[in-house]
């Protein structure tokens, strides 16, 4: 049996990073059934071509709004085009977007602000399930709110309902509620289509990855000086459980994944995990 094949568009511009390695190891786990490849968009400017079956655009740091002049609209090229081949063929490309690229997609589209914030989001946060994305498949089997690694400096905030509706759009998730900050819940998670669909925060972080990371004496003093002890705490905590980020990484792409194998090669999928 031929597998599929997914392209990966890492965002990150040669900076080393946690969420390519956890990306890498995601799809790894469907080995039988999925081969991938590595594009490096900023860095090399390199774009898959509409070839593959799946599409998984990273993170990244920066401004999701601006780039070099080049590779942002290259990216937002092929995003057209993907949408484009979706409207005229039966067979779909399946795509999922990562907090930099769920924000430059949103953008692309008119679809909300994307606005920096007042502080870096840095962190684990609970991600509360909108009425639309309760029975969404990515979201299989996790409670409202769940858990999630969040970390960003920018935010999809104010969505144009009406933008939304017309593409046929829908908000799944939004951030957590803070009663005591004067300040609007961002938009973490839209499906455009059966077969687009993108998070704000990053549901590839993997725990045991994590606290590997953060328990590093020079990553545990940097947390610690720039957001305090209680946050470097709360982290460790999260990461330690096993009914929070475990559980979204386990649950949220593979979801994807598992998803598309269903619809373009329909063969019992890989167990989860």
């Amino acid at each position: 049996m031929s597998r599929l094949r997914l392209a990966i568009l890492d965002l990150y511009n040669g900076i080393p990073n946690q969420g390519m390695r956890c990306i890498r190891e995601i799809a790894e786990q469907y080995s039988d059934r999925l081969e991938y490849e590595v594009f490096d968009v900023r860095a090399a400017h390199r774009i898959p071509d509409l070839s593959f079956d799946l599409y998984i655009s990273s993170g990244g740091p920066g401004d999701p709004r601006e780039g070099d002049g080049v590779w942002e609209p290259m990216w937002g090229e092929w995003f057209d085009s993907v949408r484009a081949f979706n409207a005229q063929n039966d067979r779909k490309k399946f795509v999922f977007f990562i907090c930099h690229s769920f924000q430059m997609a949103v953008h692309h589209l008119g679809l909300a602000e994307v606005t920096q914030r007042r502080s870096l989001s840095f962190g684990t946060f609970p991600m509360h399930i909108t009425e639309e994305g309760e029975n969404d498949p990515i979201f299989t089997g996790l409670a409202d709110p769940f858990t999630a690694a969040d970390f960003r400096r920018f935010q999809v905030v104010q969505p144009d309902m009406e933008r939304m509706r017309a593409i046929g759009a829908t908000v799944l998730a939004i951030e957590k509620d803070r009663p005591h900050v004067d300040l609007e819940r961002a938009t973490m998670a839209i499906r455009w289509t059966p077969e687009i669909i993108g998070t704000q925060f990053h549901p590839e972080a993997d725990a045991e990855g994590m606290l590997d990371h953060f328990s590093s004496l020079k990553i545990k003093t940097e947390v610690i000086n720039e957001h305090g002890l209680d946050k470097w705490l709360s982290l460790m905590a999260d990461l330690s459980d096993p009914t929070k980020i475990a559980h979204t990484h386990d649950a949220v792409i593979p979801g994807f994944i598992e998803r598309a194998l269903e619809v373009l090669s329909p063969e019992p999928a890989v167990a989860r995990g």
